[in-house]
Formats: C-alpha cells, sequence, structure tokens
C-alpha cells in the first residue's frame, strides 16, 4: 500500500515515527512537502496534491489550527481518498475528519 502522511511541520517526529512503523509493515511511505524544504506555498500544495494523488490511504496529523492541512484534507476529501487519523488536537473541524475516516472504514468492510 502506498500512504502519504499529511500536517504541520510541528508533527516531523511523529511524521517520521509513523513512516517506520508503516514501512516496517511493507509499506511504501511519502512525507508532506514543508517550508522548509525551500518551497514556496504554491509549490508545496502541487508537491502535496502529487502525493495524495499518489497515495492509497493518507494519514492526518492535524492541531486544528494549520490552514495548509485544512487545505490538504480538502484535497483527500475532493479525490475521495481513505483518510486515517495520526494524531488530531480537538480544536476545528475535528467531528468531519472523525465522520470522514469512519465513512471509508465502513466502506471498506462491505
Amino acid at each position: 500500500m502506498k500512504v502519504f502522511l499529511i500536517g504541520s511541520t510541528q508533527y516531523d517526529k511523529k511524521f517520521q515515527e509513523t513512516k517506520k512503523q508503516y514501512e516496517k509493515w511493507g509499506h511504501k511511505v511519502r512525507l508532506p512537502a514543508m517550508d522548509f524544504h525551500e518551497l514556496n506555498e504554491l509549490e508545496i500544495t502541487s508537491k502535496n496534491l502529487e502525493n495524495i494523488q499518489w497515495a492509497d490511504l493518507v494519514v492526518v496529523f492535524w492541531d486544528g489550527r494549520s490552514t495548509g492541512t485544512i487545505f490538504d484534507l480538502g484535497m483527500v476529501f475532493a479525490l475521495n481518498k481513505p483518510l486515517k487519523i495520526g494524531y488530531l488536537e480537538k480544536k476545528s473541524l475535528v467531528e468531519f475528519v472523525k465522520q470522514y475516516e469512519q465513512k471509508h472504514i465502513c466502506e471498506r468492510r462491505d
């Protein structure tokens, strides 16, 4: 399975830990484009879109405030990609993300 992680730079440690775990299970994993990679906002968004399209599963780490992650979640929703919650801080849009994850879990069981 191809897995893409999304979220803000503050979760880099969680990204690395999750990447190692998924790779241990035999999956291919890509990390999000971040501003510390010397990319501008358009380049980050474009790269993340490519990776969301590539992925079989998207895993989100979100503080409820990152506008970039909101944008990425919108792309996940628009592309109807399965979503797994890696970490969510209860700030905003949390129920939407949980409901979206549940929808895909239920559909995979059918």
